[in-house]
C-alpha cells in the first residue's frame, strides 16, 4: 500500500489558457442532490497515462471517499491523513467480498479541509480541523473522511465523522464547529462492528441539515449556517444508516426525506416535525440517498435478506406511488434524468426504469469482470458517468437504449462520486484529484 502523508503538491499535466464559465456543484451529487448538470460539457474519453484530455492532476494526502464540490473558481474536499500505512488500506468488492471487519488504523489522524483552484488544480489552502485518534473505527472499505462537504459560496460545511461538523469561509477561516458525539454505526445487530459514518450535510437556504442515524440516540438536526446555532433536533428510534437527506420541493413546500433502516420519513424543514413515515420491512444498512423525480422521491438501498425494493413516494404526504420489489442498489444512489431512473448495482448491472410507473426499460451489465461500484452515477451532455471501485469510468449514452460510449481507466481506486463543472469532469481517486476536459 502507498504510504500516507504524501505532500499536497499539484502535478500540472496540461494547463489551459482559458476555460468555460464554471458551473457550481455545491454538495454531494451537485445541485439539489440530483447528480445531473444541464449545462456541463465534460469529455467522453481521456487517458491519464498519456494525459489526453487531462487538464490537471493534483496529489491528495491521506484517505477520503468524500466527493469534490465546486463553487465558482474553487474546489473543496476533505481527507484524513495518518502516517500509518494501514490508514490507506482498502478492501474492495461487494459486501461479501469486503466482509464486515473494521480496519486496523486506530492511530493519530489529521482531518483536513482543502481548497483548490478550479482552473489549475493548485492547492490554495489546507486547514487541519482536528487531530487525534478516531472516535470510532472504519470499515475496511470506508474512510475516516467519507462525507462530502457542502457550500453556498460563502460558507463551507464539512462533517468529518465523529470528529465534528465544521464551518469555514472561503478564505479558510473557521466560523464555527459542533460536536455531534460519536457517530457509532455498523452491523445492525452487533454494535461491536464499527464501520464509520458517511452521511453528508445538506444546505438549504441558511439551514444545515445532518442525518445522524446510529446505534443509540439517533436524530435529524438543523443548524443555522451563519452562526452554527442548533435550530431543531428530531429524535428517532433508528438503526445505523449512511444515507444523505434530500430536501424535496413539492408544491412549494420543502420536505426533508430521509432513508433509514426502520422507516423512510418526511420531515418539515422549518421545525423538524415528522410529517409521514413509510415502513421498509426489507431494509438494513441504508446507504443510498433519496432522489427527487418531480413530485416523487425515489428511495432505494439496504441489505435485506430477501429482495431489495425501489420505492416511488409522493414527498408531500408519503403515499406510495409504485414499488418494484427487486433491483435496488446496496450502496450507490440512483439518478433521474428525462423521465428515466438509472440504477447501478454493486456488481455493475445498470438498469433503467420509467419514473411514471417503475416499468423497467433495459438492464445491462457494464462490463464482464468490472470491479464493484460504490460511487453514484452523474450525468451531463447526454451521457452517464459511472465509476467502478477499481478505477474504470464507464460512459453510457442516456436514453431508452443501452449504448456504451467509452470505458476510461483512472489506474487507481475510485470510491468517490465525480463532480461536474462547466467543461470539467472532476474525479477523485485514492491518491489524486483529476480534472478532465475535452478538446
Amino acid at each position: 500500500m502507498l504510504r500516507a502523508a504524501l505532500p499536497l503538491v499539484p502535478t500540472f499535466i496540461l494547463v489551459a489558457t482559458a476555460a468555460a464559465p464554471a458551473q457550481d456543484w455545491p454538495s454531494f451529487r451537485g445541485p439539489r442532490g440530483s447528480g445531473v448538470s444541464p449545462t456541463a460539457t465534460p469529455p467522453a474519453t481521456w487517458n491519464v497515462r498519456t494525459s489526453a484530455n487531462v487538464a490537471w492532476r493534483t496529489q491528495i494526502a491521506g484517505l477520503g471517499h468524500s466527493s469534490p464540490i465546486v463553487w465558482g473558481d474553487r474546489i473543496y474536499l476533505t481527507t484524513a491523513v495518518s502516517d500509518a500505512a494501514a490508514s490507506r488500506s482498502l478492501k474492495l468488492g461487494d459486501s461479501d467480498q469486503a466482509g464486515i471487519d473494521a480496519a486496523k488504523d486506530m492511530v493519530p489522524h489529521r482531518w483536513q479541509v482543502i481548497a483548490l483552484d478550479r482552473l489549475s488544480g493548485k492547492i490554495l489552502w489546507t486547514r487541519s480541523v482536528h487531530q487525534g485518534i478516531p472516535r470510532v473505527k472504519r470499515h475496511v472499505k470506508n474512510s475516516h473522511a467519507s462525507a462530502t462537504p457542502a457550500t453556498n459560496g460563502k460558507v463551507i460545511v464539512a462533517l468529518l465523522g465523529s470528529e465534528g461538523l465544521f464551518a469555514y469561509d472561503t478564505a479558510g477561516k473557521e466560523l464555527w464547529r459542533q460536536d455531534l458525539g460519536a457517530i457509532s454505526v455498523g452491523l445492525a445487530d452487533d454494535p461491536t462492528y464499527e464501520w464509520g459514518p458517511a452521511s453528508s450535510p445538506v444546505i438549504h437556504g441558511n439551514v444545515v441539515i445532518v442525518q445522524n442515524d446510529r446505534y443509540r440516540d439517533s436524530f435529524l438536526i438543523a443548524f443555522d449556517l451563519t452562526t452554527g446555532k442548533e435550530l431543531w433536533r428530531s429524535g428517532r428510534n433508528e438503526l445505523p444508516a449512511w444515507a444523505t437527506p434530500l430536501v424535496h420541493e413539492s408544491a412549494g413546500t420543502p420536505t426533508i426525506v430521509t432513508n433509514s433502516p426502520r422507516f423512510i420519513r418526511g420531515h418539515d424543514l422549518a421545525s423538524g416535525r415528522e410529517r409521514w413515515r413509510l415502513q421498509d420491512p426489507q431494509g438494513e444498512v441504508k446507504v443510498s440517498t433519496p432522489v427527487a423525480a418531480g413530485d416523487l422521491a425515489i428511495v432505494t438501498g439496504g441489505y435485506p435478506s430477501a429482495g431489495r425494493p425501489i420505492y416511488a413516494i409522493r414527498a408531500s404526504d408519503g403515499t406510495l406511488a409504485w414499488q418494484v420489489n427487486r433491483g435496488s442498489p446496496y450502496t450507490s444512489t440512483p439518478l433521474v434524468h428525462e423521465g428515466l431512473i438509472y440504477i447501478v448495482t454493486d456488481n455493475g448491472i445498470l438498469s433503467t426504469y420509467q419514473v411514471t410507473d417503475g416499468r423497467r426499460v433495459y438492464q445491462q451489465r457494464l462490463s464482464p469482470g468490472a470491479g464493484g461500484f460504490s460511487a453514484s452515477p452523474v450525468a451531463a451532455d447526454g451521457r452517464l458517468y459511472l465509476a467502478s471501485e477499481d478505477g474504470k469510468v464507464f460512459v453510457v449514452r442516456t436514453g431508452r437504449t443501452f449504448e456504451l460510449l467509452a470505458a476510461n481507466d483512472m489506474n487507481e481506486v475510485c470510491m468517490a462520486t465525480p463532480a461536474l463543472s462547466g467543461d470539467l469532469l472532476i474525479i477523485r481517486t485514492q491518491n489524486h484529484l483529476y480534472a478532465l476536459r475535452g478538446t
